[in-house]
């Protein structure tokens, strides 16, 4: 693809590899450490240098234990710690550059960054240009409806298109919620089916296309020459409640009414002293020459 992509930012993914991998060399004027502030902002800077996106936008994990996921399964995400309040100083210093740079940036209480970036796209969907959702979690390939568009892990420069969906994970882009339903997600606390696996639920859905088709046709499991084929009907038929549940945790909202445009996360000009006051403040004052060469950025 030679067109620009839209480009939509899973920003949290991005804000803790740096809190992670960085040292603490840079800190705020109130004392907290901004090392995931500074990684995050050279690679918004990288990003907007390099690829000079028409679209783009960011979406922020704020919902943390209020998610609606959370009224559905408590345990949802409980093996996650809280941030802290220097953890949570930086989150919020990330959405702040972000607005400052003319990124869109959308957080919620009630929906997770997947499901804003899932209803981000329909917003883009018109347009030609292929939409980049920038992550490093595979798990959004469900998303992937349209074959130009892809997940951009852009640290690695790995892009994954619907075919490497399902070259990793033996399954179309539309069967992913239904494959995380059956193997579950541990990073995400989500259940899976005891006894169920990869290539279990692979060879399931191969035959059924999705739970309800599973369902009605689990009578032929046993046929199908999957091992203990006559004790997964069991099994399937015991955890339907908690199939159906798991479901609802992976699944991605893509309908939450944004009110936003196309034009909306179209890339604007922005004035430079609001930025340079920014990394005054968060100690990394060297950024401000590369902030200065952005070509949507105003020094005058």
């Amino acid at each position: 693809m030679s067109q620009t992509p839209a480009c939509l930012i899973d920003a949290s993914i991005y804000i803790f590899r740096y809190y992670f991998a960085l040292p603490d060399n840079w800190f705020s004027e109130e004392g907290y450490p901004t090392a995931a502030v500074y990684g995050y902002t050279t690679f918004l800077i990288d990003l907007l240098s390099n690829e000079q996106p028409e679209f783009i936008a960011a979406a922020f994990d704020e919902s943390l234990d209020t998610c609606f996921r959370n009224e559905i399964y408590p345990d949802y995400k409980s093996s996650r710690a809280q941030p802290d309040e220097a953890l949570a100083f930086q989150l919020a210093a990330c959405r702040e550059v972000s607005e400052l740079l003319g990124i869109a940036s959308f957080g919620s209480e009630t929906y997770e960054a997947d499901d804003l970036l899932g209803s981000l796209m329909p917003v883009l969907a018109d347009h030609p240009e292929p939409i980049a959702v920038l992550t490093r979690d595979k798990d959004l390939g469900q998303l992937l409806r349209r074959e130009q568009d892809f997940l951009w892990d852009k640290a690695n420069d790995q892009r994954f298109y619907r075919p490497d969906i399902y070259d990793k994970f033996g399954v179309y882009p539309e069967q992913m919620v239904d494959y995380l339903a059956l193997v579950g997600d541990s990073i995400d606390d989500i259940p899976g089916v005891a006894g169920v696996g990869a290539k279990t639920a692979q060879a399931l859905l191969a035959h059924g296309q999705d739970i309800i088709g599973i369902f009605e046709k689990i009578d032929e499991i046993p046929n199908l020459g999957i091992r203990g084929g006559a004790k997964l009907v069991d099994k399937l038929i015991d955890a339907s409640e908690q199939i159906a549940m798991s479901r609802a945790l992976a699944e991605i909202i893509c309908d939450i009414p944004l009110g936003v445009t196309a034009n909306d996360l179209k890339l604007a000009p922005q004035p430079f002293a609001p930025l340079e006051d920014f990394c005054q403040r968060m100690g990394f004052p060297r950024l401000l020459n590369k902030l200065r060469q952005l070509s949507h950025i105003d020094d005058e």
